[in-house]
């Protein structure tokens, strides 16, 4: 087995900063620790330029740049993006686990030949990683303890094949970033042993009395002495993501750069998860203080006419629908949700170089819902009732987008009047021509709207194609006419 780490260093300030669009990016930005004497967790490029560096007061930090903009460490938030980047993961394995606070392990072996080999796997996991904003180290080890470990240690790039390379390659590392009992850690520490391959060295017998089993069983895992098992992780069957903004903001068109890497991250989800989304939730968080004063969330809802994961697809809708929200204020956070999904088989891609970049084309049903709202578009579907005037009636499409029943096979107009309109004296001045017919309709009894009908399609003295019938409702063979419907 092969297993791949994935270290996300600046995760604390990443859940934040991947909102960021390049302007926003070159303004300083620190992630504080919170409490009563705050410190410096993270700072981003700009904010390091003016000497602020992690650990450093907070205080000191504004008196160096009094114009950073400030966000509290959302240990929640680094969770919910750690679940969220094993879920994207899944892309490109069949297993992967997390490894809390700011990791997350993948065997990658049974998979590498899917993607052209494991260097071309692991520069589309790396490139998709950083176009979503997050800075990541990787490194690769027989055993995920011990990928785990290179990775966090700085490691970036480290590549380990066979275990007997193991303990040369982690001796040198400090004990300290292993998944190790901090006291355990300190005791050892104490008596000059800082390193791996110090700490691997010590009597197994001594070592266990001092540090407890778990520090042992640790090293061998990492050392492939041991089985090194690790729980798979089950992505939530739903789709939620949160993003933060930088600052508020109170233009929709604004709101661009978010809405997109939304919609990127949910088409990975689903694609992921072999779905497509049919109706999706789009709410914007306004400002912390404006909520005391009765200003709620605004919840965007849309449908899709069918499932999707395209994401030229997906943000030419929400695109469309953002368009006609009006704010009611300053916006500083988005949330995008799926409401309900469907299965969608992926695309069969073709021969020609460049096939997988063409963009995907946004259904007229869906830029019409979208622009115009999902009272405004209806789907016609077949009802079992072979009254004309009852048959057909609104309907929402099941999730493939198709109709929920077959069309009859005899002729039907597309254009049924509101009402059959009698011909009376049209039938008087020119003469009418029957094209097929007739098609005997006679139900209703049981409701008290009985009908008796002969349908002929015929041709109008113009050249229309019409639809009429004779009502024979009350026995008489020469009942009277009446137009129907139009056909194209």
């Amino acid at each position: 087995m092969l297993w791949l780490a994935l270290h996300f260093p600046s995760l604390p300030l990443d859940v934040f900063a991947r909102g960021f669009d390049d302007a926003a990016a070159a303004r300083r930005f620190v992630v504080s620790s919170g409490g009563h004497v705050p410190e410096v967790v993270a700072a981003n490029a700009a904010a390091r330029d003016a000497g602020i560096r992690p650990g450093l007061a907070l205080s000191a930090a504004l008196a160096l740049a009094p114009d950073i903009v400030l966000r509290d460490r959302d240990a929640v938030a680094e969770a919910e993006t750690l679940a969220d980047l094993a879920t994207w993961t899944l892309q490109f394995t069949p297993q992967a686990s997390l490894a809390p606070p700011d990791a997350i392990v993948a065997e990658i072996g049974a998979s590498a030949r899917l993607f052209g080999g494991l260097a071309a796997l692991l520069a589309q996991l790396g490139d998709g990683l950083r176009a979503q904003g997050y800075a990541v180290a990787d490194a690769l080890a027989p055993t995920p303890t011990a990928a785990l470990l290179l990775a966090r240690a700085g490691g970036d790039g480290a590549r380990i094949r066979d275990p007997r390379a193991l303990p040369a390659a982690l001796a040198a590392l400090p004990l300290a970033r292993a998944d190790a009992d901090p006291a355990a850690v300190a005791t050892l520490a104490a008596a000059g042993v800082t390193t791996f391959g110090e700490a691997a060295a010590l009597p197994r017998d001594a070592l266990a009395r001092r540090c407890g089993r778990a520090l042992v069983a640790m090293l061998d895992r990492a050392l492939a002495r041991t089985t090194d098992p690790r729980v798979p992780f089950a992505p939530p069957p739903r789709f939620t993501r949160r993003l933060e903004l930088p600052a508020p903001v109170a233009d929709v068109e604004a709101l661009a750069f978010a809405q997109n890497r939304l919609v990127q991250e949910l088409s990975q989800w689903l694609t992921a998860r072999g779905l497509g989304a049919t109706r999706l939730t789009l709410t914007l968080a306004h400002e912390h203080y404006l909520k005391r004063r009765g200003v709620e969330p605004t919840v965007v809802p849309f449908r899709l006419g069918a499932p999707a994961r395209a994401v030229a697809h997906l943000n030419g809708v929400l695109r469309e629908r953002l368009a006609r929200v009006e704010l009611p204020a300053p916006v500083e956070a988005l949330t995008l949700a799926t409401e309900e999904t469907a299965p969608l088989a992926g695309r069969n891609l073709g021969l020609l170089p460049g096939d997988e970049a063409q963009a995907a084309l946004v259904p007229l049903v869906d830029r019409l819902r979208a622009r115009l709202g999902d009272d405004a578009v209806v789907f016609l579907a077949p009802h079992a009732e072979h009254r004309p005037e009852l048959a057909l009636r609104e309907a929402a499409r099941d999730a493939a987008g198709k109709a929920r029943a077959p069309l009859p096979e005899a002729p039907r107009p597309l254009w049924l009047l509101a009402e059959a309109q009698p011909l009376g004296a049209w039938l008087e001045t020119a003469p009418w021509i029957l094209r097929d017919g007739p098609e005997r309709i006679e139900s209703g009894w049981w409701d008290g709207r009985d009908v008796r009908r002969d349908y002929f399609v015929a041709q109008t003295p113009h050249g229309e194609t019409v639809w009429i019938y004779r009502d024979h409702r009350y026995g008489a063979d020469d009942g009277e006419w009446f137009l129907h419907g139009l056909f194209a």
